[in-house]
């Protein structure tokens, strides 16, 4: 075993883990991947809590409670997966501390259902940081038209955020805006923007799944040779919008005010593609100041044979460039492939989530205690 992982810290990189249930919670996975294998974060979403749900695995009495007082069941999702949230902050609030506030994260989503209804989605925000109330949560906000003006309230009003489902590098810098617009907010309303941490969810692997497959589609030895290479160059030219946006004049601003970067994290980092090293989309996005978050499976194979060497997105921007723009030329259109994943990104979270629904409605009747 390679201390891979050490290294990738090392290098500036977060590493967090893409996965929560009660049972990694309770049976000390979870503390164990933190003192072992350097995790200082957990992301969740409605596909990890749907699967973990279904699992059965420690929900059963929280479900027979919920039973018998009759809770509808979105108040029972809410009841459990904000306690699973709420856990496992407790585990990582450790590392929370001793980096003031950086890691040591745990996000929740806010209902998927939301995504294109920005006054819900505040509403939302604000109530599932209460409910977890736990000053290590970070809650999700899908990078959606609806979501980025409730990234911006949310953010203004103190409260940290996680922005997901970003594909496309214009959405990224629209991110990036309305993260900055918040803190000028939370700034005027008299917040301690120290305080106020955010990430941007990137999603890799997604890009060369759809490119790849309309690359195959075509069959010639010209677009075969572009193939593997876009979900990591449009993630390379994320991070050099990053560089530039917090080297600005208006983050100078937001900067003496004590406030913190919002930092590129890498999601989607599992490989599809079996063609492809499992560790591609760790190996290849090592920047400072960034965070990964894996998969247990990406997280156990770059342990074992991660090939971590440095820096491998600075200086790297004018190649990709030349990647994407070798797609384009193939006729594949870079802005309705990421359009289309973003549409479908919310379609398969809200999927899940009904999934989520209907699993635990009918756990709620099982266990619904009998009148009288």
């Amino acid at each position: 075993m390679t201390d891979a992982l050490k290294r990738l810290s090392d290098e500036g990189v977060a590493i967090w883990l893409d996965d929560l249930s009660r049972k990694r919670i309770t049976s000390g996975n979870l503390a164990e991947l933190i003192d072992q294998q350097h995790v200082v974060g957990v992301t969740t979403n409605p596909s990890i809590f749907q699967k973990a749900i279904s699992s059965g695995d420690g929900y059963e009495q929280q479900l027979a409670d919920l039973a018998a007082r009759k809770v509808t069941v979105d108040e029972a999702i809410r009841m459990i997966t904000t306690a699973d949230v709420r856990d496992a902050a407790d585990i990582l609030r450790p590392v929370f501390d001793a980096t003031e506030g950086q890691d040591g994260r745990v996000s929740i989503e806010v209902d998927p259902r939301l995504a294109h209804n920005t006054t819900a989605t505040v509403a939302e925000a604000k109530q599932l940081a209460w409910l977890v109330d736990r000053p290590n949560t970070l809650i999700k906000i899908p990078a959606t038209k609806a979501g980025l003006p409730a990234i911006t309230e949310v953010i203004g009003k103190g409260i940290s955020v996680n922005v997901t489902l970003i594909f496309s590098l214009a959405r990224y810098r629209e991110v990036m805006d309305a993260y900055l617009a918040g803190l000028e907010k939370a700034k005027e309303r008299g917040l301690d923007l120290a305080k106020i941490h955010s990430v941007a969810s990137f999603f890799v692997s997604r890009v060369d799944t759809e490119i790849d497959k309309r690359i195959d589609a075509l069959g010639t030895d010209e677009a075969k040779a572009a193939r593997g290479k876009a979900g990591l160059a449009n993630a390379r030219l994320a991070y050099e919008a990053y560089e530039e946006v917090f080297s600005s004049d208006r983050w100078a601003a937001l900067d003496k005010a004590h406030a913190n970067k919002q930092r590129p994290l890498w999601a989607s980092t599992g490989v599809k593609d079996k063609a492809y090293k499992d560790t591609l989309y760790v190996d290849d996005l090592v920047a400072p100041n960034t965070v990964n978050t894996m998969p247990e499976a990406t997280l156990e194979a770059a342990a074992d044979h991660g090939q971590i060497t440095g820096d491998t997105v600075s200086g790297t921007y004018e190649q990709a460039r030349a990647e994407l723009d070798a797609v384009e030329k193939l006729g594949i259109s870079y802005d309705e492939v990421v359009q289309l994943l973003e549409d479908e990104g919310v379609e398969k979270f809200e999927a899940s989530w009904n999934d989520l629904l209907k699993s635990t409605e009918a756990e709620l009747k099982r266990l619904a205690p009998s009148e009288g």
